[in-house]
């Protein structure tokens, strides 16, 4: 991805202070936050530039982690918390603006060759964190999150199924940091997740069935119970596809219930339409 004048900052900055630090997250959070306030106060049109600005910020935070040698999942998740930060300093942000964020995540990963599932989680996980500090309810975060880690892998071509594991695992842990309801959590994001594979013309089967296994495999890294999560992403995947309609429900409902990872999925009726 050819970086803007931001990014180019941005990576240029970091790739001298990143190196080494001890704190990756902060050091990166604090670089982008930065560079992004400094970048929109000086913008013509806040709210057009903004979106733009944001996404060429995670890309050059990304880039840095990369060239630097630097653990890509840490750089990611301080450069989303940073840079939705820096918008919310100067002006609002919105599902759009964070879309946009973890959108240029996924596709900075896959352009340096990182792992997509560690990028999805990282940016999911730093999203969900900034709920605490900036005016954006945990109700919107789990739109714009799942909407933006999948359009960003279908746009590169990434497996879409690893994305979705990893936007669940990162909306698990970022939920629990916050102190939010992560069963609530789950099941919103398993449904906003199958909703903008559909809009993708992505495999819905497979993606239902990943975000259940990154429920297990969330809930379990914090003790919350596995079989709650997991029931919670199948009703949530499972809502999405009876609004889509045909053979989604059909399709979605075998692929996230039964035995997965060991644990027994229920789905929870009715499903409401949302």
């Amino acid at each position: 991805m050819e970086l803007g004048k931001i990014g180019r900052q941005v990576r240029d900055a970091l790739t001298g202070t990143i190196r080494g630090a001890g704190d990756v997250v902060g050091t990166t959070m604090e670089v982008t936050r930065q560079n992004v306030v400094g970048a929109l106060r000086a913008a013509r049109d806040v709210v057009t530039e903004s979106a733009g600005l944001a996404a060429d910020t995670v890309s050059g935070a990304i880039q840095a982690a990369s060239q630097t040698g630097t653990e890509l999942g840490s750089a990611t998740k301080g450069a989303v918390i940073g840079t939705i930060k820096g918008v919310g300093e100067v002006t609002t942000v919105t599902i759009t603006a964070v879309s946009d964020i973890v959108r240029a995540a996924v596709k900075g990963g896959s352009d340096v060759g990182g792992d997509v599932n560690q990028v999805a989680r990282s940016a999911a996980e730093g999203a969900i964190s900034t709920t605490k500090t900036v005016t954006m309810s945990l109700q919107d975060m789990i739109v714009a999150i799942p909407r933006g880690a999948i359009k960003g892998a279908a746009e590169v071509g990434a497996d879409l199924g690893l994305v979705a594991k990893g936007t669940v695992q990162g909306v698990v842990r970022g939920a629990s940091e916050t102190g939010a309801d992560v069963i609530q959590a789950v099941q919103g994001t398993s449904r906003e997740t199958v909703k903008a594979t559909a809009e993708v013309g992505g495999d819905l089967a497979s993606v239902a069935r990943n975000a259940v296994v990154g429920a297990i495999d969330g809930a379990r890294q914090i003790g919350v119970s596995a079989e709650e999560a997991a029931s919670a992403a199948a009703t949530g995947a499972i809502e999405a596809a009876e609004d889509i309609g045909g053979a989604a429900a059909s399709a979605v409902r075998n692929a996230a219930t039964g035995t997965i990872e060991g644990v027994k999925v229920v789905a929870k009726a009715p499903f409401a339409k949302k």
